[in-house]
């Protein structure tokens, strides 16, 4: 064995026997996934999901970009047909972004949407003073919101009958506030009624065969009439 002046292996022996390192790790996890295939193919499942989750992480834009999308939805409502719970979730978060008061965080698999006291550029010593920041046992209290697989998960359930504005229904009898909505299909029956009550009625076709009725019944009159005269003549 080659020794360096320090006494430590020279850099081939140490590539070497780390590649051989490599090797034989990999050569028992061949080993153990044929002798236990169960147990292989259920950490395989776990290492391919949890890559999946990895790799569909939603980042900061696209949290913003989800915010405008449905905050822009919401303001092409009337206030009184948009929902109320909706429209304050949406509006605190978006004040809280001109603020910019809002943090990410990325846990790998997961994506974490968090306010903050202070914008990142404010120089007030409340902001700047590390031992005035607020501590990590508050975090669960200001989680707004969790990506994962793709989607924010409270901004969606927050927007979902955002169109329906809860308080219309307060005034309602009890026994009108518990009514199931109506089901696809009925909505798509009564759409589909509505689409035709604004159908004009075809009356020409009506028309024209009214036409010939009235042509026929002319013509059989002239043909009557036509005999008639000729047995006229015949007696004058």
């Amino acid at each position: 064995m080659m020794v360096s002046l320090c006494g430590a292996p020279s850099p081939g022996v140490w590539v070497r026997g780390l590649v051989s390192d490599y090797i034989a790790a990999c050569r028992e996890i061949v080993v153990g996934s044929w002798e236990r295939p169960l147990k292989a193919s259920a950490y395989a499942s776990v290492l391919a999901g949890a890559w999946a989750c990895s790799y569909t992480r939603p980042d900061r834009s696209s949290f913003e970009a989800t915010l405008l999308e449905y905050s822009n939805r919401l303001g092409l409502l009337s206030p009184w047909i948009r929902s109320g719970t909706t429209d304050g979730h949406v509006q605190s978060l978006v004040k809280l972004r001109n603020e910019g008061r809002l943090r990410h965080a990325s846990l790998g698999v997961l994506s974490l949407v968090y306010r903050s006291d202070h914008d990142l550029d404010t120089t007030l010593y409340e902001a700047q003073c590390s031992s005035l920041a607020a501590p990590w046992r508050e975090l669960p209290h200001r989680i707004l919101d969790v990506g994962f697989v793709g989607r924010w998960w409270v901004l969606d359930s927050k927007m979902k009958d955002y169109d329906i504005n809860e308080d219309e229904f307060k005034h309602l009898p009890p026994h009108m506030q518990v009514s199931p909505p109506p089901s696809v299909q009925e909505v798509e029956r009564s759409e589909r009624l509505h689409k035709e009550s604004w159908v004009s009625p075809k009356m020409v076709e009506e028309e024209d065969e009214t036409d010939v009725v009235i042509r026929e019944e002319e013509s059989v009159g002239e043909e009557g009439q036509i005999p008639a005269v000729e047995e006229k003549q015949a007696a004058a």
